[in-house]
């Protein structure tokens, strides 16, 4: 495994969702009529930034609304999570209550992050409110069929809701965790490597430290370990192959070394190959969905004719296969991805 340096020079563009991936999204229960939207968290007249527990500038902003606002907005936010949660029974939220709305400002959804809690037992849970951006979706729904996880999210108009995923932030993990005596290095090398190459299978991008968490399991031996990705923006956008390889972030140096330190060639070479044979049994399994997300997809306009040829050339070098430059669209090079993978491991 190589690491080295890779920047993302521009900020992408939100793009908007299509009428027909709109279809795609009624049909698999993605679409709803949310109370609030995304627009109306816009509305506050100042706000004050977030410090975390050491007083550092945590880069979110807890916003203040007119207090004839508030109930509104509150009543709306709990309705929304009862839909996300329960399909909208709201005996769920009958003792829940908003405690906090922070704002982001950096970053491409720029969310808002909602902490409601229980006032039964002060248990809490986030969810977020965001710009609704076709990239994004894809990049959701990617997840849900390639990886092992699933994710909860909801899409009304220019608004969508997206579950809380719990985890570690991984820059966090890697500068208090990684080095914990309790924990098996190699698995965490084997986690960083099976998660580089879905990545890159996959074309989600952007997978510096931040954009991802680990999540930790006690089994009865061991500690197992999966890392998720949080931030689905930077999905088959750019055009430089890097950007879909974690391994290129200064911010994942801590997982590159670990797994340099702990695994060989050889090893890697078979951590790889297992995480292809569960994308092979992914896409055969979800064949269906994956047809018809393909189908939309390719009628889509998610990024520029440039980034595409340049990432089709960048793989077909890569891969050492010339059939990357017939590829018109990101679907395309997606679609050949997978394909490639079924080869090699039915080969």
């Amino acid at each position: 495994m190589e690491k080295g340096d890779v920047t993302i020079l521009k900020k992408k563009p939100i793009y908007p969702v299509s009428s027909e991936l709109r279809k795609y999204l009624r049909a698999y229960n993605r679409e709803a009529r949310l109370p609030i939207g995304y627009n109306d968290l816009l509305n506050f007249y100042e706000s004050f930034p977030v410090m975390d527990k050491s007083g550092k500038d945590t880069l979110w902003e807890c916003p203040l609304y007119p207090p004839h606002e508030i109930e509104r907005i509150n009543s709306g936010l709990k309705k929304a999570y009862a839909m996300l949660k329960a399909s909208g029974n709201l005996r769920i939220v009958e003792h829940k209550y908003i405690d906090r709305i922070d704002y982001c400002k950096f970053g491409n959804s720029n969310p808002f992050r909602i902490k409601i809690v229980n006032r039964l037992n002060d248990i809490y849970d986030y969810f977020y409110v965001k710009k609704a951006d076709a990239s994004r979706i894809y990049g959701l729904e990617l997840e849900e069929i390639f990886s092992p996880n699933q994710v909860n999210y909801l899409v009304d108009e220019n608004t969508l809701i997206e579950e809380h995923i719990a985890g570690i932030p991984g820059d966090v993990f890697a500068k208090t965790r990684l080095d914990q005596t309790d924990y098996n290095p190699k698995r965490i090398a084997k986690e960083f490597v099976k998660f580089n190459e879905r990545c890159m299978i996959t074309l989600l991008g952007d997978m510096r430290a931040y954009n991802f968490v680990m999540q930790i399991t006690p089994d009865f031996d061991d500690f197992q370990f999966r890392l998720r990705a949080i931030d689905f923006d930077q999905q088959f956008y750019e055009g430089n192959v890097k950007v879909y390889m974690p391994q290129y972030f200064k911010e994942n140096r801590p997982y590159v070394e670990l797994a340099m330190e702990h695994l060989t060639d050889k090893t890697v070479l078979q951590y790889q190959q297992e995480e292809q044979s569960s994308i092979m049994y992914q896409a055969r399994s979800e064949k269906h969905r994956l047809r018809e997300l393909r189908d939309v997809s390719k009628k889509d306009n998610i990024s520029t004719p440039a980034n595409i040829h340049q990432l089709a050339s960048g793989l077909a070098k890569h891969y050492g296969d010339p059939h990357y430059h017939t590829c018109e669209s990101m679907t395309d090079i997606i679609e050949l991805n997978i394909k490639n993978v079924i080869r090699q491991v039915i080969a």
